[in-house]
């Protein structure tokens, strides 16, 4: 009750602060592509006069509040030509707005918009990539890759070579919320990291949120990659697709009733798998994904959106292993505009994340995953120019299958088991503003309160001390605890109850024009726990909620910066400083066993983590050259304390470099637009080599040679780096065919080096000597590609 009586205040703080004001006219309405009428995200819409300013949101929809008058609207969007147009405030307006690619030609009076740093702006440690910039980057085996393309970004590394999921400022990969279409994608990779799980062809927007995080956003401790599909073209019918040496995509959309509904579905699917039953090699990896939409606009006040994604991956040796797993979602949406300055989105939102295992050698199938049910409902309140209010509620319940074991055939000694399975409910809302304070002062704050309940039916192991595990005092080791007994709870009864307050705050000071400085600070909360004691996830891991032994992760981060744009916005330069720190991160006792362990309180430990690193970026907007150079300097470090005096802890209860820590991150990405035909890419990346533990000593028992081991993650992997080129050819079309068309040629790794994926240590059966063996996935790959579209 407290909470809604400070939010009610602040609402009404806000409104009250219009009550001296003149007499003021709203324009409103949407911005979409001209070619296409796909509506466009964060097209800024500003009066000069005024330095009055705002942007679409995820629909497309504007509003600006302004005093009567005659102005100068101006409407611009990176990649398109921008609009300048004369408006007379004396009454409401509805004003819709088609913009068009560079290159076509409007009647209005136009210019190009450059791809600058919005220094007015409060958003800070948030990066944008459009699709067009993806596309030019060159990627691994010719395949546009959504996920690679952000390991060029400052703060944001991998796992190593080969390896699924990315890490954003010290942080694990998962605790990133990754969204399609708002719904959460809980595995982000195609074939264990090779690919990842976005169709270039299907995506409008994305944007990656490293810091000073929305308040409509909660549930991960790092970063939001929040990530739209096309609504679909619904002027006219086109296609578009690719063939490459891996795989194959095709895409089509078009209108259902023109400029009013259209469609879009798209698929890919790998087949490197049939070259190999060409030679009789039964063994196989594929995948296969297929995006859909479809929308309906009613009127000019209600749209209804339906989305949906499908993917899946499959593994088998020789058929007697066969490994499936991918993600299902489906999302129904309602856009409602309650008036000029009031819109809304509802939705109703599925997702699924499915693991399964068949093991013909046993006898037995595996199968476990995580599906969760969302109801969001959003609101955004244009008050005036000055401020602007986002609010909601949204309600996620989880279904938890962490194994079911069954026989796979009447013959098998296996028998059915059923791993108890976990519910919970994660309920929230939430308040954001964003307000100009001065014509050189701009802020966004908010707040969002969040509630976890982890629900019955449910089994609750109960532990002497409610310690579940428990410490040897003379071995100085961790093992797990006996319960002592059990306690049952019953359907939707709670096990455990969490509320957390997540306050968010930011600012921006533009001290002279297209010069800023910027702070940050948020708090985000996460109940969903990455059952994992591997630094990049993999398909068997398991996720699990928060209980009575398992705490929410609680990450509070602030950042500062500095951002400008010079010699006419044709660079622009961004330097942030961020520190980072997380309480209740998951820490595994030595020899923790994790797969299939219906006790997983019994092997861990609640630790804590911290990040602080300097970010610098300098991008070149213009010109036929284009692209940016990323380099980044942090730290990321983990301590798991002893609970007692007399406990030792993890490494000795001292900070130890976590298994996302990489000191030097150096990224570089290029585009040169040589002719209309030719265009040529490029990319560079060097990391530091990411923490393993190497053994220290050996022993001998019972003439077995084992090994021994230091403290956690003194060492490194070698320096990781790699050259990356591409070439794309446009030839010229007749003009008076639809038919387009492109060759993509490129070679990733051009020098070929041999990054280690790991070091694994053996003893030489010949020399009787210990030995390093250093396992590379990649040398030098060269790919082709051929895109089209009509």
């Amino acid at each position: 009750m407290k909470l809604q009586n400070k939010a009610l205040l602040l609402l009404l703080f806000l409104v009250g602060t219009l009550g001296f004001s003149q007499e003021k006219i709203t324009i409103s309405g949407t911005i979409s592509d001209k070619k296409n009428n796909e509506t466009l995200i964060g097209v800024s819409v500003a009066v000069k006069e005024l330095k009055a300013f705002t942007a679409t949101n995820e629909y497309g929809f504007y509003s600006l509040t302004l005093p009567k008058g005659d102005y100068e609207l101006t409407i611009s969007y990176v990649g398109y030509e921008s609009i300048i147009e004369k408006i007379s405030l004396s009454k409401k307006i509805r004003k819709d707005f088609q913009i068009a690619e560079v290159g076509q030609v409007l009647k209005e009076v136009v210019f190009s918009e450059k791809n600058k740093t919005n220094t007015r702006k409060p958003e800070m440690s948030v990066n944008k990539l459009s699709i067009a910039t993806i596309k030019q980057m060159p990627v691994l085996l010719g395949e546009v890759d959504i996920i690679k393309s952000i390991l060029f970004l400052p703060g944001v590394t991998n796992a190593g070579e080969g390896q699924s999921g990315f890490n954003v400022r010290g942080g694990g990969a998962d605790q990133n919320l990754i969204l399609l279409d708002e719904a959460t994608i809980f595995n982000s990779s195609h074939l264990f990291g090779f690919f990842s799980v976005f169709n270039p062809d299907a995506i409008k927007d994305l944007k990656l949120y490293k810091g000073g995080i929305p308040s409509r956003f909660g549930g991960r401790a790092s970063s939001v990659l929040d990530i739209y599909q096309k609504d679909g073209n619904s002027n006219s019918f086109h296609m578009n697709g690719g063939i490459g040496l891996i795989s194959s995509r095709l895409l089509a959309e078009g209108p259902i009733v023109k400029d009013k509904g259209s469609f879009l579905i798209g698929g890919r699917a790998s087949y490197a798998h049939l070259f190999l039953k060409l030679s009789n090699n039964k063994n196989s990896a594929y995948f296969y994904d297929l995006n859909t939409k479809l929308n309906y606009k009613f009127n000019k006040n209600n749209s209804l959106f339906l989305s949906g994604y499908f993917g899946r991956d499959v593994f088998s040796i020789n058929q007697s292993f066969v490994n499936t797993y991918g993600n299902s979602t489906l999302n129904l949406r309602w856009n409602h505009l309650y008036s000029d300055k009031l819109f809304s989105n509802l939705s109703l939102i599925y997702s699924d994340y499915y693991y399964g295992l068949n093991l013909d050698l046993i006898g037995f199938n595996w199968d476990s995953g995580i599906q969760n049910y969302n109801f969001k409902y959003d609101f955004k309140y244009y008050l005036n120019d000055k401020i602007k209010l986002n609010y909601g509620a949204n309600a996620i319940y989880y279904d938890f299958n962490p194994g079911t074991i069954s026989p796979s055939s009447s013959t098998s000694s296996i028998n059915f088991k059923q791993i108890e399975k976990k519910y919970a409910f994660e309920p929230a809302i939430y308040l954001d503003a964003e307000q100009k304070i001065s014509d050189k002062i701009n802020v966004e704050y908010g707040v969002r309160y969040s509630m976890f309940s982890r629900l019955g039916s449910s089994t609750k192991n109960l532990y002497a001390n409610d310690q579940a595990v428990t410490f040897d005092s003379d071995l100085k080791i961790y093992e797990k605890a006996t319960p002592i007994g059990t306690e049952f709870y019953g359907r939707n009864k709670s096990l455990a109850n969490f509320d957390n307050l997540e306050p968010r705050f930011s600012v921006a000071y533009e001290f002279s024009e297209n010069k800023s400085v910027k702070a940050s600070y948020n708090r985000m909360v996460q109940y969903l726990q990455l059952v994992s004691n591997t630094a990049s996830p993999t398909p068997l891991d398991i996720w699990t909620p928060s209980d009575s032994y398992i705490k929410p992760q609680i990450a509070d981060q602030f950042a500062v910066g500095y951002f400008t744009n010079f010699k006419n916005d044709a660079y622009s330069l961004e330097i942030e400083s961020y520190y980072k720190k997380i309480k209740n991160r998951m820490d595994y006792i030595d020899g923790a066993d994790l797969i299939a362990n219906e006790a997983i309180e019994q092997v861990i430990l609640n630790g804590e983590m911290r990040s602080y690193g300097l970010e610098i970026m300098l991008r070149k907007n213009t010109g036929k050259f284009s692209g940016w150079i990323a380099y980044t300097l942090s730290r990321s470090e983990q301590r798991t304390p002893g609970r007692t005096a007399e406990e030792t802890g993890i490494n000795n209860g001292n900070w130890y470099r976590s298994g996302y820590d990489k000191t030097h991150n150096l990224a570089i990405t290029s585009s040169y637009k040589w002719s209309t035909k030719w265009t040529f890419g490029a990319n560079f990346i060097l990391q530091s080599g990411q923490p393993v533990t190497y053994p220290n000593g050996q022993y001998t028992y019972q003439g077995v040679t084992v090994p021994s081991y230091g403290l956690r993650n003194e060492n490194n992997l070698p320096l990781y780096h790699h050259l990356d080129i591409s070439a794309t050819l446009t030839p010229k079309r007749n003009e008076s065919r639809k038919w387009k068309r492109e060759w993509v040629f490129s070679i990733y790794n051009l020098y070929a080096r041999k990054n280690a994926a790991s070091i694994s240590f053996r003893q030489n059966q010949d020399s009787g000597q210990n030995e390093a063996i250093k396992l590379s996935i990649f040398g030098i790959v060269p790919a082709v590609s051929y895109n089209f579209k009509f």
